[in-house]
């Protein structure tokens, strides 16, 4: 079971929540136009699998981007212990002005959470991250 990438992608493009979803094999793609400031913007989001087997083919779509969501699941601590080697990789492969934001994923999951609100908010602080907690559920 993954951390809920490709749950919150098709929530956040399709608005559906997807109760089953596959594990990403390589990189799943979408899109979503959104206004920001009356200027209508499109976003394309790629979705790279978190397996460390898909890691060198995760890395090669980092160049170019704008920026990096880095995503854990607050009921799973093994996903947040890897956030410090996946925050080495975005750093290391993407440009200085590239925002990096930490999500813990499976918000509506509260009595199972395994990694506190405060915690997660310390390290992205420390990291000079943003930081926010989502359900693609909810």
């Amino acid at each position: 079971m993954g951390v809920g990438k490709s749950c919150l992608l098709h929530q956040f493009t399709e608005k559906k929540f997807m109760a089953d979803c596959p594990h990403t094999i390589g990189v799943e793609f979408g899109t979503r136009i959104m206004e920001v400031n009356s200027q209508k913007v499109k976003l394309q989001i790629w979705d790279t699998a978190g397996q460390e087997r898909f890691r060198a083919v995760t890395r090669s779509y980092y160049r170019g981007a704008a920026g990096a969501l880095m995503v854990y699941d607050i009921t799973r601590r093994s996903t947040y212990n890897h956030l410090s080697s996946w925050l080495t990789d975005a750093r290391n492969l993407t440009n200085p002005n590239t925002v990096i934001i930490l999500i813990g994923n499976k918000a509506d999951l509260e009595a199972q959470r395994d990694v506190t609100y405060e915690e997660a908010k310390q390290f992205a602080e420390e990291n000079g991250l943003l930081f926010l907690e989502a359900s693609a559920k909810t």
